[in-house]
């Protein structure tokens, strides 16, 4: 009876040391397999976290690199524009100024222009002169230009114009601007496209 007992704590005793065992071995697979889907995530995210960063990067660059071209661009057309502004200038703008300064010269373009004026409209005409010049033109506006053109001529004198003249009919409606400032204009549009070529090649 007793060896029946003891065969039979023994059996248990192995039975339950067996299952133990099994349910350790599932438990400590399981933690296994856990722990490798763990670091499996870990090492995904930390991917996606690298390939993010690296876009990102990347992305910064472009765009700076992008800026740093549009700057250059715009720094360089800026400054071929000012160089192309002073040529122009110095090679018009000096010498048109001299030229509608002189009233002798203004003296006979306006002359011409009035005349020609004189008979297409009916009106009177206006004549806007710069005002550094009012003491030797108005006094032959007045005689001289009127008795010429056989109109009445209102002339103005302003500060506004430095060289030059414009006319217009008396009424207003429109106007011809012939200032140091509208010569210029005219003469660095014709001269932009040479100095163009002759400085950059266009």
């Amino acid at each position: 009876m007793q060896d029946k007992l003891q065969e039979l704590t023994d059996r248990l005793y192995a039975e339950g040391l067996s299952k133990g065992k099994e349910e350790g071995e599932r438990l400590l697979a399981e933690a296994h397999t856990k722990a490798d889907e763990t670091i499996a995530a870990a090492k995904a995210e930390a991917a996606a976290i690298i390939e993010a960063a690296e876009k990102n990067a990347a992305d910064l660059r472009a765009k700076a690199e992008s800026d740093v071209r549009m700057a250059s661009a715009q720094a360089l057309q800026a400054t071929r524009s000012d160089i192309e502004k002073l040529i122009i200038a110095k090679a018009a703008g000096d010498k048109v100024s001299a030229a509608l300064a002189d009233s002798a010269f203004i003296k006979e373009i306006i002359r011409s222009v009035a005349a020609s004026f004189a008979q297409s409209e009916a009106t009177d005409i206006r004549l806007v002169l710069p005002a550094s010049l009012q003491a030797e033109l108005e006094p032959w506006v007045a005689g001289e230009l009127s008795k010429a053109v056989g109109k009445g001529i209102q002339a103005e004198f302003s500060k506004k114009i430095g060289a030059g003249f414009t006319i217009a009919p008396k009424d207003g409606g429109w106007y011809v601007d012939l200032s140091d400032e509208a010569f210029g204009r005219l003469i660095a549009e014709y001269l932009r496209p040479v100095t163009r070529k002759i400085l950059f090649g266009e």
